[in-house]
């Protein structure tokens, strides 16, 4: 992971919120925030492993919440504008996503999917973006900020190992950049989204290597670090004019 010393010496003010941002690529995105100077505030279920980073210390901050809960939504993006406070939100990433399977990591179909389970999936994966990007609308456009969405090639095809409400909650998500695109450009917020293939975390099955790789033309997984340079860049004034678009990261899965 980056450094401090990877800093720019004219480091932005900017502030970026990134959600599912204490393991995977959510960590990786924060890490390519701090190293271009940003603070970042950091949303997870789970504690942010400052131990581990050393480098995140004065850096980033991190809630804990739940993100299947549209109830407590709000109250999360009235905290998350006042931690930002004078800084400006310079770019939210929607990363937090769940993903059950059966046992052994295989996947659950529409006959293994309970209103549970899919009400779970869809509140963390398509509405929490949603209700994010509501409000912190105001402060994303008084910065001129970004918003990018953490798909996946799931949305577009049937996967063996991820499940139907995880590949709906990403197919959802994917229109739904489109929509918020349109809705936030006159307001100078930029939407986006990022569709990873077979990343390198602890998402993936067991057998994903022996299944997928012979289908991957780079016949290796990606990593956190690769989705989180293209976030980044996104998030930049490089994209200034790209909205609404889903750009696929799978060494060549899609073709």
């Amino acid at each position: 992971m980056p450094s401090h010393m990877d800093r720019p010496a004219r480091a932005s003010r900017n502030v970026a919120i990134v959600t599912g941002a204490s393991r995977g690529i959510g960590l990786a995105v924060v890490a390519r925030f701090v190293a271009a100077g940003w603070r970042v505030i950091g949303v997870a279920r789970s504690p942010f492993p400052y131990d581990a980073f050393p480098w995140a210390s004065g850096m980033v901050q991190h809630v804990q919440a739940d993100l299947a809960d549209p109830d407590a939504i709000a109250g999360l993006a009235g905290t998350l504008a006042a931690t930002a406070a004078r800084d400006g939100i310079g770019a939210l990433v929607n990363n937090a996503g769940i993903s059950p399977k059966a046992e052994g990591g295989r996947r659950l179909g529409v006959g293994e999917s309970d209103p549970w389970l899919w009400r779970s999936v869809l509140g963390t994966n398509l509405v929490a973006p949603a209700l994010l990007a509501r409000g912190l609308a105001p402060e994303l456009g008084r910065a001129g900020g970004a918003i990018v969405n953490i798909t996946s090639i799931v949305g577009s095809r049937v996967h063996p190992f991820a499940g139907t409400a995880y590949a709906a909650s990403k197919a959802g998500l994917a229109a739904l950049t489109r929509e918020m695109a349109h809705d936030f450009a006159p307001r100078g917020i930029r939407v986006n989204a990022v569709a990873p293939g077979e990343i390198a975390t602890d998402i993936l099955s067991p057998r994903t290597e022996e299944v997928l790789l012979p289908q991957i033309p780079q016949r290796r997984l990606g990593t956190p670090a690769e989705v989180a340079e293209l976030v980044y860049w996104l998030c930049t004034p490089a994209a200034a004019y790209i909205p609404g678009t889903e750009i696929a990261i799978n060494g060549g899965q899609h073709v």
